[in-house]
């Protein structure tokens, strides 16, 4: 049985998710890692979303204020042995309900076009490719989106 959880980055379970994350990062981004790690420090995100088979942690996603209308998605991330369980899809559902109920108007993330799944799952919510912004502005392998959650 799957369950989530609203939380904080401090979470030991979030760390413990992220952790992984990065490390399964490490490999798939290769040289470019160093470069997109930098953008995904945890450290007082106040917003965070972990996903428990039973007691164990198993997938999570953050989010953190953007702009007064808009959070930012970050740190979306299921254990590679429970992919296929509609996991991701728990963590954006919570996240974005959670951002409805703090009075946010938009939803906005960034992911490496190589993640195809990751572009499915965010597409398949109602996420619109937007131009890259900020720090992926000029970053080929990134794509942006961004999904209003106003009624």
């Amino acid at each position: 049985m799957f369950t989530t959880r609203r939380t904080t980055s401090s979470n030991p379970h979030f760390v413990q998710l992220v952790d992984a994350l990065n490390a399964w990062l490490r490999v798939k981004d290769g040289d470019k890692h160093s470069y997109y790690n930098q953008f995904n420090h945890i450290e007082g995100i106040p917003h965070v979303v972990v996903v428990y088979k039973d007691d164990t942690p198993v997938a999570c996603g953050a989010m953190k204020q953007y702009d007064d209308n808009t959070v930012e998605i970050k740190r979306m991330f299921t254990d590679p042995e429970q992919r296929g369980n509609g996991l991701g899809n728990k963590v954006l559902v919570e996240l974005e309900q959670w951002a409805h109920e703090l009075g946010y108007q938009f939803l906005i993330l960034e992911t490496g076009k190589s993640f195809e799944a990751a572009v499915h799952l965010y597409q398949k919510y109602g996420f619109q490719k937007i131009p890259n912004y900020d720090q992926y502005e000029h970053i080929e392998d990134s794509v942006c989106f961004r999904k209003s959650i106003t009624p």
